[in-house]
C-alpha cells in the first residue's frame, strides 16, 4: 500500500497531506481535517449523503480516492456560507421544511448547488430528477422541493441585483 502526498484547496483553504492510496475523500475530510458536515451514509455512493463539490461538480466522496483530488478545489457543507451568512439554499431548507433528521441535508444541498448552477430555474420534475441520487429517509421529498424551488428564485433574484 503506497503513501502519496496531496495538496488540494478545501473551502477556501490549501491542505496538503500524506495519504494512503486507498484513503477514500469522505474520510480524509471528516477524518483528518474534522469536517464532520459530509456525512456517510452507505459506503457504496446509493445515498448521496457524502456529497460534495469537485471543481464545481456533486461528486460522491464515498467512492472518490483523496488522490484523485490532487490539485482540486473542493466545497463541502462547511464552506458555502459567505460572510456568516447562509447559503440560499440552507436558508431554503430551514424556511421550507426540507430537513426532518438532517442526515441526507448536507448533501441535497451540495447536489443542488450544482444542479442550479447548470439549471438555474428547474421545474419540479427537474428537481426531482436532478435529486435522484441523494436519498431522504425521512420524506416525501416535497418540501425538499419546495426548498429547492426557493433557493432557485433567491438565486435568481440576486444574479439579476448583481447584474
Amino acid at each position: 500500500m503506497g503513501k502519496h502526498n496531496v495538496t488540494m484547496t478545501i473551502n477556501g483553504e490549501s491542505v496538503s497531506a500524506e495519504v494512503d492510496s486507498r484513503l477514500l475523500l469522505v474520510h480524509f475530510i471528516r477524518e483528518n481535517l474534522d469536517m464532520t458536515g459530509t456525512h456517510i451514509g452507505c459506503d457504496t455512493s446509493s445515498c448521496g449523503a457524502c456529497t460534495i463539490l469537485i471543481d464545481g461538480k456533486s461528486v460522491k466522496s464515498c467512492t472518490y480516492l483523496t488522490v484523485r483530488a490532487d490539485g482540486a478545489n473542493i466545497t463541502t457543507i462547511e464552506g458555502i456560507a459567505a460572510d456568516g451568512t447562509n447559503h440560499p439554499l440552507q436558508k431554503a431548507f430551514h424556511d421550507q421544511h426540507g430537513l426532518h433528521c438532517g442526515f441526507c441535508t448536507p448533501g441535497m444541498i451540495m447536489r443542488s448547488i450544482d444542479m442550479l448552477e447548470t439549471n438555474p430555474n428547474p421545474t419540479e420534475k427537474e428537481i426531482r430528477w436532478g435529486i435522484s441520487g441523494n436519498l431522504c429517509r425521512c420524506t416525501g421529498y416535497n418540501n425538499i422541493v419546495k426548498s429547492v424551488q426557493q433557493a432557485a428564485e433567491e438565486m435568481s433574484k440576486e444574479k439579476e441585483a448583481s447584474v
